[in-house]
């Protein structure tokens, strides 16, 4: 099927984390990648043909560190449009599959290098994890409840906010650039980079005194008793966002309370005692009961829901948000293109198993 990029050849030096997700990205968009990987494979969690992450690419395997196999990869890249590779700095060049070596064998190739601290500085070739990178950048400061420590997120900020889709913003600007001076790019994604630009708003609002440095005490860091969580009859939660205030008046109605009982909404003296209302009236429904009733409000009130109710959300069903696709749920390809047909969803290979099959189709040479 034609997809929006069919027809765009990657090749992703197997690593974890940001560029795997990269990958996957362009893949369920139509890219042909192919990923690169050691003999045996990347050390990971689960086994490979469990990882829904590494689905939609081929694999081929290969000793950069033999002459003739790095000759072959080499090969691979020179008919490629996009490399990802996640090596610390350095390790590339040491392996002779550096940007310099690749680019001036493929002058229009973009090569994306995506790791925690960047090409250069004092930490470039440090170990870190996505906690790390969130640290240095005011991120995981933000994040928490008042008079608590710091809360350590998912890895959804730095891994993938600011490392896969920063890298996948980057590639598709280099290629978009690469139609006029018909050269590539190489590109540097630092995950602290791509954070700091997630941050942009809370930069702003700092330097114009409206943010508090202080955790949870603004409106969207769980301060506000409108924009927070609360626990419901049945021990699960709902999620409160009425923050402007047309949906704070709809929040009162479905609770059952009207704003002559209330402070003013945006009193912050008021607010642990609004939040005591609110959470003792919550803790008398179950959550299923409050979604109903506030389902006809459109309050932007919604309930927390564990994974394994995702699918089976009217929202999220409609949109057929998760797919089954080779015995496993998953997340469905993103975004969507009218006029393009849906993403199918090809099982994770075998590493190495495609091997010769691509060396052949790419025009590899065996010797």
């Amino acid at each position: 099927m034609e997809r929006v990029l069919t027809g765009l050849r990657v090749v992703e030096l197997a690593g974890i984390g940001p560029s795997p997700h990269a990958a996957m990205l362009l893949a369920d968009l139509g890219a042909e990648v192919v990923r690169v990987e050691r003999p045996g494979g990347v050390t990971q969690l689960l086994p490979v043909d469990k990882d829904a992450v590494l689905r939609n690419r081929r694999s081929v395997s290969a000793d950069l560190k033999e002459p003739g196999d790095l000759a072959r990869v080499l090969q691979l890249i020179d008919r490629a449009d996009v490399v990802i590779e996640s090596y610390r700095p350095g390790v590339a060049e040491r392996l002779g599959i550096g940007p310099e070596v690749c680019t001036e064998r493929n002058a229009r190739l973009i090569y994306a290098r995506i790791t925690g601290w960047g090409q250069d500085g004092p930490l470039a070739s440090h170990a870190g994890h996505d906690i790390n990178y969130l640290a240095l950048t005011g991120a995981l400061h933000a994040i928490g409840r008042k008079d608590e420590r710091p809360l350590a997120p998912l890895n959804l900020v730095a891994d993938l906010g600011g490392g896969s889709m920063l890298a996948v913003l980057g590639i598709l600007a280099a290629l978009h650039s690469r139609t006029r001076p018909g050269t590539g790019q190489v590109l540097d994604i630092a995950m602290v980079d791509g954070v700091s630009s997630l941050m942009s708003m809370f930069w702003t609002l700092a330097e114009n005194d409206l943010w508090s440095p202080e955790r949870g005490t603004n409106v969207i860091d769980s301060g506000a008793p409108f924009y927070d969580t609360y626990e419901c009859a049945d021990g699960r939660y709902i999620a409160v966002g009425a923050v402007e205030p047309v949906f704070y008046a709809r929040l009162l109605e479905g609770l059952g309370l009207t704003s002559s009982e209330l402070p003013d909404q945006y009193d912050t003296s008021e607010w642990p005692t609004v939040r005591e209302h609110f959470a003792r009236i919550f803790r008398t429904r179950d959550r299923d009961e409050w979604d109903r009733t506030f389902a006809a409000l459109d309050a932007c009130v919604t309930p927390v829901l564990a994974l394994a109710e995702v699918p089976h959300h009217p929202q999220m069903a409609a949109r057929g948000t998760v797919v089954e696709a080779f015995g496993q749920r998953q997340p469905a390809a993103a975004p969507r293109f009218a006029g393009v047909p849906s993403a199918t969803y090809a099982a994770p290979r075998v590493p190495g198993c495609d091997t010769e099959t691509v060396f052949r189709e790419w025009g590899v040479p065996d010797a």
